[in-house]
Order: C-alpha cells, then structure tokens, then sequence
C-alpha cells in the first residue's frame, strides 16, 4: 500500500506539471502572483524599502514581551513559574534543555535577520531606482540593522559566525566563531559605514539614524573594555572561565584594556556632542514631585515633555507603534499590553514581571544616602522620602494609581494599591485587593507584593484594565544611556570630575542631590545609577555579567515583602480599607521567596549555551565555556 501511494502521489506530481504545459506555451513566462522577483524589488524605491522594513520586523517587541530579560536577573520574578524561567535562574540550562529565551536575540532569529541585513547590503548598491538618498539611507539602516543584530549576539553568546553575505543553496553552511575581538572589530565597522551612510538622512522615529549608529557604538565598546572581556581579569575571577581553552571566543587576550575605554570614552563623547537628551542641562536637583514626572514622562516617550524641547532625542533608537516595520498582534488596536501583562490584579491586570526587594532597596534615600533596614526611620516607613525615580517604577502597598476597574471600584474607592493584609478591627484580617488572596482575582496576584509601574501609562483616562494597546516606545537606546557609559568610561579612566558631572545631571534630572564619590565608592555609586536609571530597560543583565558582580547580585536569589496593618489603640477601621497611617501601625517584614525558583549563580551563565541543534547543524561550532 505505501508503495501505491507513492505512485500515485509521483504521478499527481507529474500531471500537474504536464497539463499546464500543453496548455499554454507562456507557462514558463508567468511571475508568481504571491511574491516579488528580486529585480523587481531592487529597481523599485518603495518595494527596496519595503524589504527593510521587513529586516527591523526582527526586532520584534523589543523589551515588551510577555517573559521580561527582567526576570532572570536581580530586577524581578516572573510570578507564573514558567519553565524556561526556572531552568535558567536556578542554573540547569544545558545543550539539551534551554532556559527562558527571546527571539530578539535567539541564534537562529538573528542569523535571519542578519541574512535579510546581508541581502539588503548585497543588492542596494546595485539597484536601479534613481532615488539616491533613499538608496543610501536604506543601505545605511541595512548596516545599523546587521551591526545591532550581532550584537544581540554577541552580548548574549561571545564571539560567533561572521557572515557578511548572503549564501546560496549549495554553499558549505559550516562556519567557525570568530574571536569576539573579531566580532567586536566588525559590528564597529558596520555602525561607522551606517553613520557615514546616515549622515543628513531624513530621521523618522523607529528607523536608524546617524545618532542611533554612534549610540549602539558607544555601547557594543564599552562591552568591549569591561572586564567580562578582558582575558586576565575574566579568568582572575572565574575558575569556570579560566579553565575554557578557547578564551579568545569570549575575551581579548591581548592588547591594552585602557585603551579600549579610551575608545568606549570617544565613542559616547561623539554622542553626547551630536546629541541633546531630556533635561540634561540642569545646575541643581528638581523638587521630587518634578523628578518623578521627569522620569514617568521618559517612560512614556517623552510624550508628556515634547513642548520643552530635547524630550524626543532622548529616545535615540526605538520600537515604535505602527505596522510598517514592527510586528503586531491581533489584540484591540494591535500593539503593546504591557499594562495587563505586568500590572495588579485587582485591576484584572496578570502581574507578570513584578519587581523584587532587592532592586527595591537599591533606590536611594532622598538625601542620597543607602535605604538601611537597620535604621529604625527606613525600616518602619521604608516607602517613604526615597528616590523619585522609585515611585515611578514601582507600585507598592498604599501607592495611588489608577481608578479601580467598574465591578472593583465598590471594594477599593481610594485607587491606592493594595499588596498586605489588613486589621479588620474584629479580630479578623483583610486580605488586600492587590494580593494572592484577592476578593477579585487570586490568581496573578504579585508573590513579592509589589508591581510594575514603568512603561503603564498613567492616563486615568485609559481603559482601567490595561487591556487595550499603549502607544509606548520601546527604547533600544536612549541618550541617557551614552552619558551613562561615558561616566563609566571615564571613572575607569580616572577622569573622575567629569562623571560626577554627568551623572550629578541625570540626578539633577530625577530630583536627586550632588554625589562627592570617588575611587571604588564612585564606581559603586554608577552601578547602583545605572541599575534604578536603567531599570527594566534589559540593561541589568549584561552590566551584571560584564562588571562580573553577577554571583552576588544575580544569584542570591528572591526576596519580597509582607506588609500587615493593625488598628492602632481605640481607632475605627476604614470600610472598605483605605491606606492611613493615623489609623494604622504598618510592619513591613522581609522574606525569602522560593516557592517558584531557588535560584543560584554558575558561571556557565556568563554566556548563554549554544544548541545541540545548532552544533549538530555545525560541526565546526566550539561551545561556551561551562556547558
């Protein structure tokens, strides 16, 4: 019988090239009514433009997933317990079994984009529409596109493949890592013809621009220089990396890493001369009040500070909101849910990537000194009098937000979040709206009690759910960013002045005080900057790895806070609860969380691993170190 149906199935096949051959002598002249020729595309203007398009589609949603980069760093938990999560945090990432992993930087994604990029590159110098500047621009974003893509890369698996064209179908598809000094050496190479290309170009938000090329240049160099990647510090301070044999797919093994800031100093220089960036020119801290819309209106674009001028060039690269070159999805109004996939429960929101103790403790005290659960003042009130900057990323116990949903709104008319568990005042206890135990949902309530509020717009106006899409930028790079890494640049340098002149700036901007740090305590002071600036912007989880402070920060696992009210003596309870600190004594107690991942660091995790897949695909392929 399997013979007759492969007969058969020969046969239908010969038919149904014959029957349309005996009818028609222009068969073989017909164009395929569901594609376009490639000669076709290159000589026209809009199809070659069309096909760019297509290369930033791989970008995908940025940093607006579902699964935040987040998660698998000292930023938040994933409250779902998703086994990809789970696999990689608690450090059982193998060949054969993946941790979490996203397709804006997965190996197979990349090598397509980077293909498309490669095509593009291939065939725009020779096209024929006479548009020039298109061309140019075109080419120049196609450069940008590649570069960006190898550097996902790179930052996530070391030194890999250079392809620098398109192969064809009978070509040799094995090919060995390059040296991540290579690697490093190409990407720069290919944002310097993009910037050239760039030059004057029309800018349209969302596309590549000249600024954007020199931005990702002032990043992928100062990777470079940092110690992850310097051969004799990388393998001082892992036995993991000292014992690879193949150091050179993940470090410089020569050469003078002074130099290398130098070159990561330059190239965030040339940013910030070109550039502008939000409220950057100030000469002393705004009122906390002004810090905390400063930074909610960056988080939203800048949509807020467009009338003040400067606010649109902070966001230097972004995922925008429109069809023509980013994926959309078949929600209402098609693009970001952010808000329901991170926000409380009580809003019907799924409380998905919810911040923990760890970064919340990060943010500073008005004045500038560390938050001390030692100190009687910080531990008995610790939401208060602290960084601006923390109000507007996280949602915690008695914070405002926004009007409660309609069948919500009954049980908590104060529109303050709920995450503890309150005095009833007749021996019984309240469970918050916003918790586990929810009256609404106890589902996707927060296993740390806190939530995420940067990146949900606040406009009250706004469907209370957060079920409709949010007109937000994802922000590849940002201004902020490129002062950040010149800081850093120039404390490795001993230039130590002008980062506390750039980072006193960004603090000015957020309302916080001067900083007078030098030596190892400024450094500590631009990590921890860094780290609340930078805060779910997927930063933490490559500064972590290339500062190598990741066994002390990214493995010491999930701590959260419980929060209990009792009624103080002779005080009527509120019904329905309200937050108020005249009729409530709060106590705010610590704990661990394991009750969805233990996690732990191996140094394994300083790369991520490369497939089995993919090294049976390769033979040629050596894998990270550890696995």
């Amino acid at each position: 019988m399997k013979k007759l149906h492969l007969y058969l199935f020969i046969a239908g096949a010969v038919a149904l090239v014959i029957l349309p051959l005996s009818c028609s002598k222009d068969f073989l002249n017909t164009e395929p009514l569901d594609r376009i020729s490639s000669d076709a595309t290159w000589s026209d203007g809009a199809l070659s433009q069309a096909f760019i398009y297509n290369v930033y589609s791989f970008l995908g949603y940025g940093g607006f997933e579902e699964e935040a980069l987040a998660s698998i760093t000292d930023e938040a938990m994933f409250t779902h317990g998703r086994a990809g999560q789970i696999v990689f945090n608690e450090a059982s990432e193998s060949p054969a079994n993946l941790g979490f992993t996203s397709s804006t930087w997965e190996w197979d994604d990349m090598y397509l984009a980077i293909r498309q990029a490669n095509t593009a590159i291939q065939e725009l110098p020779e096209s024929t529409f006479p548009d020039t500047e298109l061309r140019d621009r075109l080419l120049g974003e196609a450069y940008f596109l590649r570069a960006y893509y190898y550097h996902q890369l790179v930052r996530y698996y070391g030194g890999v493949p250079i392809i620098d064209r398109p192969y064809g179908l009978d070509e040799d598809y094995t090919i060995a890592r390059s040296s991540w000094e290579d690697c490093v050496n190409f990407i720069v190479s290919d944002l310097d013809q993009a910037a050239t290309l760039l030059d004057g170009k029309p800018e349209t938000d969302g596309r590549a621009s000249r600024l954007s090329a020199l931005a990702l240049k002032s990043r992928i160099l100062l990777y470079a220089a940092s110690d992850l990647h310097d051969a004799s510090k990388a393998t001082a301070n892992s036995s993991v990396l000292s014992g690879y044999s193949n150091i050179e797919l993940v470090a410089y093994t020569g050469g003078d890493q002074n130099a290398r800031y130098q070159a990561a100093k330059a190239a965030a220089q040339a940013v910030l001369d070109e550039g502008q960036g939000y409220k950057l020119d100030l000469d002393g801290p705004v009122s906390p009040e002004e810090g905390e819309e400063n930074y909610v209106a960056l988080a939203m674009g800048g949509q807020s500070a467009v009338a003040d001028g400067g606010a649109a060039v902070e966001l230097i690269f972004q995922r925008t909101h429109t069809p023509l070159y980013t994926v959309e999805d078949a929600w209402p109004l098609g693009g970001i849910h952010y808000g329901i996939n991170n926000g409380p429960n009580g809003y019907h929101n799924w409380a998905g990537n919810t911040p923990i103790q760890q970064l919340v403790d990060d943010y500073e005290m008005m004045d500038g000194s560390k938050f001390d659960w030692d100190n009687p003042d910080h531990s008995s009130d610790p939401f208060s009098d602290r960084d601006p900057r923390f109000y507007a990323t996280i949602l915690y116990d008695g914070a405002d937000w926004k009007p409660r949903p309609a069948d919500v709104a009954g049980m908590e008319p104060a529109d303050q979040v709920q995450t503890g568990y309150y005095d009833d005042g007749n021996g019984g206890v309240i469970n918050g709206i916003d918790t586990r135990e929810s009256p609404v949902e106890n589902w996707n309530g927060s296993r740390t009690h806190y939530y995420t509020r940067k990146f949900i717009d606040p406009n009250p106006a706004l469907p209370d759910n957060q079920s409709n899409a949010q007109v937000i930028p994802w922000p590849f790079l940002r201004y902020t960013e490129a002062a950040l890494n010149y800081a850093e640049a120039c404390i490795k340098l001993g230039e130590e002045d002008e980062a506390r002149l750039w980072m006193n700036r960004i603090r000015f901007r957020s309302g916080m005080p001067a900083i007078d740090d030098s030596g190892d305590a400024l450094m500590e002071r631009l990590i921890n900057e860094r780290r609340v600036e930078l805060a779910y912007e997927e930063h933490r989880y490559h500064d972590a790895r290339r500062w190598m402070i990741a066994p002390e920060t990214l493995g010491r696992g999930i701590q959260a806070i419980n929060v209990q009210a009792t009624l103080k003596p002779g005080a009527t309870p509120h019904v329905p609860y309200v937050h108020d600190k005249d009729v409530y004594d709060y106590t705010y107690t610590v704990f661990e969380n394991t009750e969805v991942e233990q996690r732990t660091w191996d140094d394994k995790m300083y790369y991520r691993v490369i497939t089995r897949d993919e090294i049976n695909r390769n033979d040629k392929l050596v894998q990270n170190p550890g696995y």
